[in-house]
């Protein structure tokens, strides 16, 4: 009984260990720069697909998202022998209602009348949602995908995931005007449409101690967007 106590502690305290790593990783390393790392290229050893295309409605684009080729071993033994199959994924992204959801690494679009195809980014990224603002195209005739997604390696452990800041840009329906519009080492809370207005409201938060963290002694800032003019102005404002 005392050995089975001993090893339930032991097991009980690997776990307290792995999660304390786990809270503590920060999602901003500092250096002297106080900069987030830009990565200079995506690792080419990874296989790269696209999903089958869609096409937002009311829009003459064609949209293709871009990811690496998830590849799961998991051990399953094969009708025709004993040796272990790969479990792979071809599937990198769900579509709801105006809106893309995965991990991807870009986005394409190609003009319905037109074999020709234009990335979103040339630099490496990890976008998380695209979503099309059809409120506003039916409202103002401005075409635009808001993303969020991750464009800087800011903890520096040399590659892009969710221990990296999230930011908030925005393009035209083609890619174009492709534009970041929270500020660098700024993490994006969220972000909201308010369709009276045309207005995208959005909400970041601000490592000010320079911890590494963002808690509850760092500071929200709140910024909109007037997505019915033609020039992406931010705006900040102070509702507390």
């Amino acid at each position: 009984m005392k050995k089975l106590h001993i090893i339930i502690l032991g097991i009980a305290i690997l776990l307290l260990t792995s999660c304390k790593e786990e809270i503590e990783k920060p999602k901003v390393t500092y250096n002297g720069s106080n900069k987030g790392k830009e990565l200079a290229k995506a690792d080419s050893t990874q296989i790269q697909i696209a999903d089958l295309p869609l096409q937002m409605e009311g829009t003459d684009y064609l949209i293709h998202p871009v990811a690496d080729l998830s590849i799961r071993e998991k051990g399953i033994k094969s009708r025709y022998g004993s040796s272990s199959v790969n479990d792979l994924s071809f599937t990198i992204s769900n579509y709801g209602e105006f809106e893309i959801t995965g991990f991807l690494q870009n986005i394409k679009f190609q003009k319905v009348d037109s074999d020709s195809i234009r990335k979103l980014t040339d630099k490496p990224v990890l976008i998380q949602t695209a979503t099309y603002l059809k409120s506003v195209a039916d409202k103002t005739n401005n075409q635009i995908m808001v993303y969020t997604m991750v464009d800087m390696d800011t903890n520096k452990d040399g590659k892009l995931d969710t221990s990296d800041i999230k930011a908030l840009y925005l393009s035209e329906i083609n890619g174009k005007k492709f534009t970041k519009i929270s500020y660098n080492l700024q993490e994006l809370i969220d972000w909201k449409l308010i369709e009276s207005r045309n207005r995208l409201y959005y909400r970041t938060v601000e490592d000010t101690n320079k911890n590494g963290e963002f808690d509850k002694k760092d500071v929200v800032n709140y910024y909109y967007i007037d997505l019915s003019k033609k020039e992406w102005k931010i705006v900040g404002y102070e509702p507390v």
